[in-house]
């Protein structure tokens, strides 16, 4: 089976006029974009966002912000809101932050950022931490921060700490805990079930469904906020599909493409309240957009959706 990249595939697969309609602005603009509400308010988030880990984080290091600000103009342009970032992120909180600022759109996207100085397990240090927040408040020039999540379990009593002060404060609206290291996932159920949160943020697609087991059930239960990262399997998704076409039964579910397959399989989790899959591209954010748009798979059209990605050969 061949293997190809996600832009090769879009081309290969809806053919020169559909292609070009991805490029459009106003693709979607008939359609509404699906949102969820946040379990500890009520408040409603769009179910596809953007995250910037790897993709956003490499082209920044490379100063294409050409490429950053069509992908952030189209995010808030096509109704979505969620940026999920990180200050370990390289550049990627930095460069969000200025760009944001330079499109005036900073107080359209719900920012989500992280915080961590605890290292390989480490104590966090009070000082760095809060250190470290204040930068994030720095670079992304909004009075409030919309969530701050402890990232990859580093030291949750401290951390946790001094992110409720922040909550108290008024100055950070929501906060909560990440991981996406299955290792970590006991570490996480148990600050899941001991501190009050209003976020974790995991890992899960259609061929890594760990976290339904324990985490996502869990969530429901303690009214717990879900963000999706690696939807895609950290692009392993794209490369077992290689040059597949679609399956017909997808449109059953409104899936046009690939990347809404894997999206629509995990905004459908009745516990995830948004997908955050990361690109640097303004046309695959189109495309990303798109698979919160329209009807979702139900729990037997969920299992066809794991029969189907389960029979393919691995990625290698």
């Amino acid at each position: 089976m061949t293997t190809i990249s996600r832009r090769d595939w879009l081309t290969l697969t809806l053919g020169a006029g559909a292609a070009m309609a991805l490029e459009r602005t106003d693709l979607f603009a008939q359609s509404r974009l699906l949102t969820r509400a946040i379990p500890s308010s009520g408040e409603a988030l769009p179910v596809i966002g953007l995250g910037s880990s790897a993709t956003f984080a490499q082209v920044a290091k490379q100063e294409d912000v050409a490429a950053l600000r069509a992908v952030l103009r189209t995010l808030v342009d096509q109704g979505a809101t969620v940026f999920d970032t990180a200050p370990g992120y390289g550049a990627s909180e930095e460069v969000a932050g200025r760009i944001a600022g330079e499109l005036g759109v900073t107080d359209k996207i719900f920012w989500a950022t992280k915080l961590n100085v605890a290292r390989q397990g480490g104590a966090a240090d009070p000082a760095a931490a809060r250190a470290q927040v204040e930068t994030s408040f720095k670079r992304i020039k909004k009075a409030k921060i919309d969530l701050i999540q402890v990232h990859n379990m580093g030291d949750p009593p401290a951390q946790l700490r001094i992110l409720r002060e922040l909550k108290d404060a008024n100055r950070v609206r929501y906060i909560g805990i990440t991981t996406t290291f299955e290792q970590q996932y006991a570490d996480l159920i148990a600050t899941m079930k001991n501190e009050p949160l209003d976020f974790i943020g995991v890992d899960y697609a259609v061929d890594n469904r760990e976290v339904e087991t324990t985490i996502l059930p869990l969530a429901r239960d303690r009214k717990i906020g879900v963000l999706i990262y690696a939807p895609f399997g950290r692009t392993r998704l794209f490369r077992r599909v290689g040059d597949r076409p679609l399956p017909a039964w997808a449109a059953e579910f409104d899936a046009k493409t690939w990347a809404q397959f894997f999206l629509k399989f995990a905004a459908s989790h009745p516990a995830v309240t948004a997908v955050t899959p990361a690109t640097s591209q303004a046309k695959n954010m189109l495309d990303n957009i798109g698979g919160g748009i329209g009807r979702m798979p139900d729990e037997a059209m969920r299992k066809r959706m794991i029969a189907f990605v389960d029979a393919l050969p691995s990625a290698g």
